[in-house]
């Protein structure tokens, strides 16, 4: 690993001190994709950044998303032609910065009749001029004895036949936490566990903010100055935004998405099935290594949270919709072996329902001049740090330049051979070829240092903690590893392992070691707890 792409946030005193020490030309709040891009490209650019967050880098909404860097072929009905364009124009460019974490995921699009299936190689069509698709990523069609053949677990009965285009899987987590590394590796400060609690006021604008620490009887406070101050906060964007005026109205409108996690081999699928539900709403079930994931709900959210709650409701709603499709047993919720809930933070629209609401994002600019940031789609999130940046040059009075980030790898992503080649390689290390797949994935070439003396739970939280920021069992287990989702057992066998190594690095007491293990057995709780509700 580059050493200047390290994340450690161990040493508290020293974080809280330099984000104090000067002024910086731009304070970034919220380190989710949209921040993390945000501070990436300014610091890029040359400009003073910092980076600050409540919680974790990306323990809101960019952890708990679909998990799919697409083209938004879907928005072409909703003629939102600008968000397909650039949507397509990303997809492309992410593919080079971080190969493993855009690997191919070919789509099976489901077609109910003759007309479905030619409305769908038109908008495919239409989408590949637009995105500028090579040929060899270009669509074809199934009839129904091929789709029988290729995925024979659907139900070809109700079909007519699919069409096939590629797409490309990521890990939301990583993503972001790679674009914190890269702001790091261009001298951004970045700081997680630090909220900011209020604007610091001069002569009408905002300088800067009050920051303080949220670990658990962490009792640190400082105020950071900064010339331009921009809100990337997500769901919390109104939330930040009223900290700089208490009356200014609601901009935000969050919908929820919920996916459920089944082994493969219950449902034992090839490549992404996308199939419409009753009310007319896409559905998918992923393939990821050994699992199989079904999403996603689209429903409104009242409030923000880290957690959203998941209702039965919502899970009656995927389950009953995936058994239409699906034949064999019926999936059931004893079937499930993990779940979550994600936010979506877009602009309202008033009366329109969540689907239909348009994924563009904003700039906004409060009283104060604070920019605020909403809307916009995870694959997007590098042209949408580019629009704010910016704008964060002209309040800077300085010479417009060209982001850059197109042009540089993010940490793992230095590659140029096949994902399979590097696989193979990581796999020399002596491990099977399915965990060899599951860290390739995760860290990219990086995989190949850092597992060369040994693998497994206690290895990666090491390079969590000294690497990648992580501060709490929590940050390792859910967002690091993937191991809460996509592992056995919701990767709980992972906790004792890697939390005593974070207990060395963090000088984590034993009571607290026991009560960081404690809090991810009870969120674990939580969920299935849900799932036996359903069952009642």
């Amino acid at each position: 690993m580059k050493p200047e792409t390290a994340l450690d946030f161990s040493d508290r005193t020293a974080c809280f001190t330099t984000l104090a020490g000067e002024t910086f030309d731009v304070l970034v709040i919220g380190a989710g994709i949209t921040g993390c891009g945000i501070a990436r490209d300014a610091a890029m650019r040359g400009l003073r950044t910092a980076l600050i967050d409540a919680g974790d880098i990306g323990s809101g909404t960019s952890s708990r998303s679909s998990k799919l860097i697409h083209g938004g072929l879907r928005y072409l009905a909703q003629g939102q032609m600008g968000v397909v364009r650039e949507a397509a124009n990303e997809r492309r460019i992410l593919r080079q910065l971080a190969p493993h974490l855009s690997l191919t995921n070919p789509m099976v699009v489901l077609a109910h009749s003759r007309r479905s299936l030619l409305m769908l190689r038109t908008a495919l069509w239409t989408y590949e001029k637009m995105g500028r698709v090579d040929k060899e990523e270009h669509h074809e069609v199934w009839d129904t004895a091929t789709l029988l053949s290729e995925e024979p677990v659907v139900r070809t009965g109700d079909f007519r036949g699919a069409v096939i285009y590629p797409e490309y899987l990521t890990d939301d987590s990583r993503l972001t936490l790679g674009n914190a590394r890269s702001a790091a590796a261009h001298d951004a400060v970045v700081v997680s566990r630090a909220r900011a609690e209020q604007f610091i006021m001069e002569n009408g604008r905002v300088s800067g903010a009050v920051v303080a620490g949220t670990l658990p009887s962490e009792d640190r406070r400082v105020s950071v100055r900064a010339r331009v101050v921009v809100n990337a906060s997500g769901p919390w964007v109104d939330v930040v935004r009223r900290l700089e005026d208490r009356s200014v109205p609601a901009r935000l409108q969050l919908t929820k998405g919920i996916h459920l996690v089944f082994k493969k081999e219950r449902l034992p699928i090839h490549r992404t099935v996308v199939w419409n539900s009753p009310d007319g709403r896409g559905l998918f079930a992923v393939p990821r290594g050994a699992y199989v994931y079904i999403g996603t709900t689209d429903t409104f959210y009242e409030n923000p949270a880290y957690w959203p709650e998941i209702t039965p409701a919502d899970i009656a709603y995927l389950m009953d919709s995936a058994n239409t499709i699906f034949s064999g047993e019926p999936l059931t919720t004893a079937d499930v072996i993990a779940l979550w809930a994600g936010l979506r933070p877009l602009l309202g629209s008033e009366g329109k329902k969540p689907s239909e609401i348009s994924r563009r994002d904003e700039v906004m600019e409060g009283v104060g001049g604070v920019l605020s940031i909403a809307g916009g789609k995870l694959t997007s999130y590098r042209s949408m740090a580019a629009r704010l940046v910016d704008v964060c040059e002209q309040k800077l009075n300085r010479q417009p330049s060209p982001a850059t980030t197109a042009d540089e790898p993010l940490p793992g992503g230095d590659f140029d051979e096949p994902f399979t080649t590097l696989c193979a390689r990581v796999q020399q290390l002596g491990m099977t070829p399915g965990e060899a797949e599951r860290v390739t994935r995760l860290y990219g070439s990086e995989a190949l240092e850092i597992f060369q003396s040994g693998w497994g739970p206690a290895v990666e939280a090491d390079h969590a903690v000294k690497y990648e920021g992580a501060l709490t069992l929590r940050d390792y287990w859910v967002r690091r590893s993937a191991r809460a989702f996509f592992d056995e057992n919701g990767g709980l066998d992972s906790l004792e392992p890697a939390s005593r190594v974070m207990a060395a690095h963090l000088g984590w007491s034993e009571s607290e070691r026991l009560r960081q293990i404690g809090g991810c057995y009870h969120l674990r709780a939580i969920d299935l707890a849900v799932l036996e509700n359903q069952d009642r």
